[in-house]
């Protein structure tokens, strides 16, 4: 994946690892609820406005909405896992405060990555950490019917893990695709789009059905051979070509101007099919957030616990640097996860 110089993720046979984890606790939970309701209960379409303190100041639980507009009140520790701020574009914006040059750009974030969880984990006494640290995904999949919306379909790192290259508006090659994310979407930025992103046969056959749910999408598409596909988006067959010789030369010879090292899936040929999606870069993951210890505990300005608070996900700040690496995030919510869980547990119970 962008940005490792050794492969050092796993990928198992599932299609989407993130969803994989994520049903598999969803499933748990649901058996725990089942078998005993005083254990855990799940609440949808609620909307947490208030956390509650004590005269302490310690948090003592949440004050909630229902779908109905009813206001209720649970009480107990808090864990805040409400992801990022990658579509906070509303009014008291937390990217316009500390990343206004992202602005313009697209995100791969749904609605719900508002920053809300953050902004009531400080008015609560939270510190923030590393807010101005945004990461840009160079591959935001842009649908050519509706290419103005804000929100993109992430194209996996994975596209360019099996061996992808990316192209700009000249049909030329212009980066390492497997550098940092950062690296590759500000080499976008000096280059002139519309940049796509391009599969060979090879590539296209290892990560299959990620090739058919995005072409089903509309957001990708399949092309006979590269011939075709020049021809659809009026490039000269023979640029196309060089670009290729010159991919395969590299290839071989492990040597490339740009720094690649991996040259999955080469040589790509003209003739074969290839799978092709325009992509952009785009807001994509929150390394800032709520200013937390190793036991998840939230802290306050001073570097002391807000006692009842804690907080884990992309809503946690400071544990990915400046750029966080592929594949990190779902290791950072499973480990962190599980220890807000048990940090939370032990809370209640002492």
């Amino acid at each position: 994946m962008g940005g490792h110089t050794e492969p050092r993720t796993h990928r198992g046979k599932e299609r989407f690892p993130g969803m994989t984890i994520t049903y598999g606790l969803m499933e748990k939970l649901e058996e725990i609820e089942k078998k005993d309701p005083t254990l855990a209960q799940t609440r949808t379409k609620c909307n947490v406005t208030n956390l509650l303190k004590s005269k302490t100041g310690a948090v003592i639980g949440v004050e909630y909405t229902d779908k109905s507009g009813k206001v209720h009140q649970e009480f107990g520790p808090v864990v805040i896992a409400t992801g990022g701020y990658g579509n906070d574009f509303k009014d008291g914006s937390l990217l316009a405060k500390y990343r206004p040059d992202l602005l313009p750009l697209p995100t791969t974030n749904g609605d719900h990555c508002d920053g809300s969880g953050i902004k009531l984990a400080v008015a609560a006494g939270a510190d923030l950490v590393d807010m101005e640290w945004v990461q840009v995904h160079p591959t935001g999949l842009v649908n050519p019917k509706d290419a103005n919306n804000k929100v993109k379909f992430l194209a996996a790192e994975a596209l360019r893990g099996v061996g992808g290259i990316m192209i700009n508006a000249e049909g030329q090659r212009f980066c390492d695709e497997l550098g940092r994310r950062d690296y590759v979407s500000g080499e976008m930025f000096k280059s002139k789009g519309p940049f796509r992103l391009i599969l060979n046969a090879k590539a296209s056959n290892e990560i299959e059905w990620h090739c058919k749910h995005y072409v089903g999408r509309g957001i990708m598409k399949r092309y006979n051979n590269s011939q075709e596909f020049a021809k659809d988006i009026g490039l000269s067959p023979d640029v196309l070509k060089k670009t290729y010789d010159d991919y395969n030369q590299c290839a071989v010879e492990k040597k490339d101007k740009y720094g690649k090292k991996f040259f999955v899936n080469a040589p790509i040929t003209m003739e074969e099919f290839v799978h092709v999606a325009i992509v952009t870069p785009v807001i994509h993951y929150c390394m800032g957030g709520i200013k937390v210890d190793e036991q998840t505990q939230v802290l306050d300005k001073t570097g002391k616990p807000v006692s009842g608070l804690f907080s884990t996900g992309e809503s946690m700040g400071g544990v990915h640097g400046k750029n966080r690496l592929g594949g990190n995030s779902l290791l950072d919510c499973v480990v962190y996860g599980r220890i807000a869980g048990l940090t939370s547990c032990k809370y209640l119970t002492e």
